[in-house]
């Protein structure tokens, strides 16, 4: 099929995840652009920051994906004094249609964001841990399954670091050093630790906890806090695969850019 649309991209992407699943705070969808533009090629991104965008006009990609958008709440004026305004500035002048998929790929259980997550952990007998509708349980927050054999404190958090690629964990004690059942929120999970706990599991994997929130866990579920960007990094490869996969003629790459703007010292 020659001469796809963003209108047929956007298509394919809410048969992963419908757009209509997104938060009611959220701003999912086409950001910028038109339905009609003739896709030239795509870059999957976490953010929709100007370095992303330099990027798809360098390597002539007139489409970003991104998990998160760009224009999350309302702009009074574009001026070119914020990150936000210099990137839609950008993206206008270019010619670059800018697409987020943000909370309906958090609320899927197939293809989502807490799958990719799960999967690089190895977790088994997959479902989602607060469903949204009691008819179909494969819609809701967050995602819980189990590891194929229980494992100690250390060794589940050499195992997080390690898969999930992270350079800090934040984590809580458990009164049992003996974890297998994981929850998993990609982003910010702090509003499903009740659940989590509800569900019996051994440890939640999750970010951005305040301090306080940290004391909720009661010594009854470990708490991992290990960094909103890095929850949600293999987002963009798992949207590039997706694109990929479905359409042919036009190349999806998957952005070298690293969008995260917290730094750590040690």
């Amino acid at each position: 099929m020659d001469n796809i649309k963003v209108s047929d991209l956007l298509e394919f992407l809410d048969s992963i995840a419908p757009f209509r699943l997104q938060e009611s705070y959220d701003n999912s969808g086409l950001l910028i652009g038109s339905e009609e533009a003739k896709i030239s090629g795509v870059i999957t991104a976490l953010d929709m920051t100007e370095d992303v965008i330099d990027e798809a006009i360098e390597k002539q990609c007139n489409v970003v994906v991104a998990h998160h958008p760009i224009i999350f709440s309302g702009l009074k004026r574009i001026t070119g004094k914020t990150y936000v305004e210099r990137a839609v500035i950008k993206a206008i002048k270019n010619d670059i249609n800018l697409i987020a998929i943000h909370t309906n790929l958090d609320n899927v259980l197939q293809s989502g964001v807490n799958e990719r997550i799960a999967k690089r952990l190895g977790l088994t007998d997959l479902r989602i841990l607060s469903p949204k509708e009691d008819k179909n349980t494969d819609i809701g927050s967050g995602i819980i399954g189990f590891l194929p054999e229980p494992v100690n404190k250390n060794e589940l958090l050499r195992l997080i670091k390690t898969k999930l690629a992270c350079t800090a964990i934040k984590y809580t004690h458990n009164n049992d050093d003996n974890y297998q059942k994981i929850a998993i929120c990609g982003g910010s999970g702090s509003f499903l630790l009740d659940t989590a706990k509800k569900q019996k599991a051994d440890c939640f994997i999750t970010s951005d906890f305040k301090y306080h929130e940290f004391f909720d866990a009661e010594n009854e579920i470990m708490i991992c806090d290990i960094g909103h960007y890095e929850t949600e990094q293999f987002t963009a490869t798992l949207l590039q695969e997706l694109i990929q996969e479905k359409f042919s003629t036009f190349a999806a790459h998957c952005t070298k850019a690293i969008t995260n703007p917290v730094n750590y010292y040690f």
